[in-house]
C-alpha cells in the first residue's frame, strides 16, 4: 500500500515538473519573439537584425506506471521546438521593421497606377531581393516573344528535378505535353518543371534563355534584377519591387500571359492521365475582383510574393509584394490596397460634389 501512494506521489510529481519545464520553454520563446519596431521610408542601407527562434509549442502525452500490477496513468505536457524558421533576405536586411499607414504585411510594397504613371504607395521598393516564382513571368514573356511554337510537344526530364529545394511535382519525368500546356501551368499554378523545360527548349537551350531574360530586364529598364535561372527557386534571381511594376506593364501587353495567369483551374494530359491545376491566387475566383494579369512566389529567402494588374475603380492598378509574412497575408495585402482606394475616391468625389455645391 505505501509503495503504491509512493509511486502515485512520484507520477504526480513528474507531472508538475513537466508542466512547470513546458510552460517556461513558452514564456522564453514569446518573450524572445519580441522585437522592437522602427520606423523609416526608405531603406537605403543593410540593418543587421538578430534573428530569434520559434516560439515552442506544447502537445500532452501520457506518462504511465506501473506499481505492484497497478496501472497508474499521469499527463505530461512536453515542449517541442518547431523547426527554427529561415530568415528571409528581407529580414535580415530589417525591411520587417519599416512601417506604413496601411499595417500592410509585407515588407516591400509598391503600388502604380498606370492610367498617370503616379506611384500611390511606397514600401521600400527600390531594394531589390529574391522573387521566387515571379520568375516566371519573365521565363513566359521570352518564350512568346521568341514566337515559339505553343504547339510543339515538350518533354519533362531528369534535368527538370529540383536539386536545390527538392520541391514536388506531379510531372514526373518522360511526361510530354505542348508548350502552351506547360506556360499555362507554369504561369497559373507555378509547376517548376514546367517553367525548367520551357527554359531547357529556348532557343538555344538553357543558358541562353537566361540570359534574354536579362537582356529583357535591362531593356525595361530593370536595373535592380539579374536572374540565374527560369523557376525561381534559386535566392539569386532577385528584383525590387520598381522592376517588378515594369515586367508587369510589359508581360499585360501579351494576352496570352494575361489569359493563363489568370485561369482559375486547368486540366492537362500527362503521362496517359488528366491533371487538375487550380491558381496559386484564389482572387482570380473572386468575382469582385477583376485581375488581368497577376503572379505568386514563395521560397525561404523570398517570403510570400506576388504581383497583379487589375483594375480597381475604373483605373489600371499595378501592384507589387515582396516578402510578406504568411500564405494568405499578400491577399490581406492587396484587401487592403483596394479598400484604401475606393475610401480615396470616395473622398475625393464628396470633396468634389461639396465644392460643386458651394460654387452654385
Amino acid at each position: 500500500m505505501v509503495k503504491s501512494a509512493l509511486g502515485l506521489f512520484v507520477s504526480i510529481l513528474f507531472l508538475q515538473v513537466g508542466i512547470a519545464q513546458a510552460f517556461a520553454a513558452d514564456d522564453a520563446s514569446a518573450d524572445d519573439v519580441q522585437a522592437k519596431p522602427e520606423s523609416s521610408k526608405v531603406v537605403g542601407h543593410k540593418h543587421r537584425v538578430r534573428h530569434h527562434a520559434p516560439v515552442a509549442s506544447t502537445s500532452p502525452r501520457q506518462h504511465v506506471t506501473y506499481v505492484h500490477g497497478h496501472r497508474h496513468v499521469a499527463v505530461q505536457r512536453v515542449a517541442y521546438a518547431p523547426a527554427y524558421a529561415v530568415p528571409s533576405v528581407g529580414d535580415q536586411e530589417g525591411l520587417n521593421r519599416t512601417k506604413d499607414d496601411l499595417d500592410l504585411k509585407s515588407s516591400v510594397a509598391l503600388v502604380f497606377d498606370e492610367s498617370n504613371s503616379q506611384v500611390l504607395l511606397d514600401k521600400n521598393s527600390e531594394v531589390a531581393l529574391p522573387i521566387a516564382s515571379i520568375t516566371k513571368l519573365m521565363t513566359a514573356l521570352v518564350v512568346v516573344e521568341a514566337k515559339q511554337d505553343m504547339t510543339e510537344i515538350l518533354e519533362i526530364t531528369d534535368e527538370d528535378i529540383d536539386r536545390e529545394k527538392n520541391s514536388s511535382s506531379r510531372l514526373r519525368p518522360g511526361v510530354r505535353m505542348s508548350r502552351a500546356d506547360m506556360m499555362h501551368i507554369a504561369l497559373m499554378s507555378s509547376e517548376n518543371r514546367a517553367a525548367s523545360a520551357l527554359g531547357r527548349n529556348y532557343p538555344g537551350g538553357l543558358a541562353a534563355a537566361v540570359a534574354a531574360m536579362n537582356a529583357k530586364a535591362k531593356a525595361l529598364g530593370m536595373n535592380d534584377t539579374h536572374y540565374v535561372e527560369p523557376t525561381g527557386l534559386s535566392s539569386q534571381n532577385v528584383a525590387s519591387a520598381r522592376d517588378l511594376a515594369k515586367l508587369v506593364a510589359a508581360a499585360h501587353q501579351e494576352p496570352l500571359l494575361c489569359q493563363f495567369s489568370t485561369d482559375s483551374r486547368y486540366v492537362v494530359a500527362a503521362g496517359g492521365r488528366e491533371l487538375q491545376y487550380a491558381n496559386s491566387n484564389h482572387l482570380v475566383s473572386n468575382p469582385t475582383w477583376d485581375i488581368l494579369l497577376q503572379k505568386t512566389g514563395y521560397i525561404n529567402e523570398a517570403g510570400h510574393c506576388m504581383v497583379m494588374r487589375a483594375m480597381i475603380e475604373g483605373r489600371a492598378i499595378i501592384m507589387v509584394f515582396l516578402d510578406s509574412k504568411g500564405k494568405d497575408s499578400r491577399i490581406a495585402d492587396a484587401g487592403r490596397i483596394r479598400k484604401w482606394l475606393e475610401a480615396v475616391k470616395a473622398t475625393t468625389a464628396a470633396h468634389l460634389a461639396g465644392a460643386q455645391q458651394a460654387a452654385m
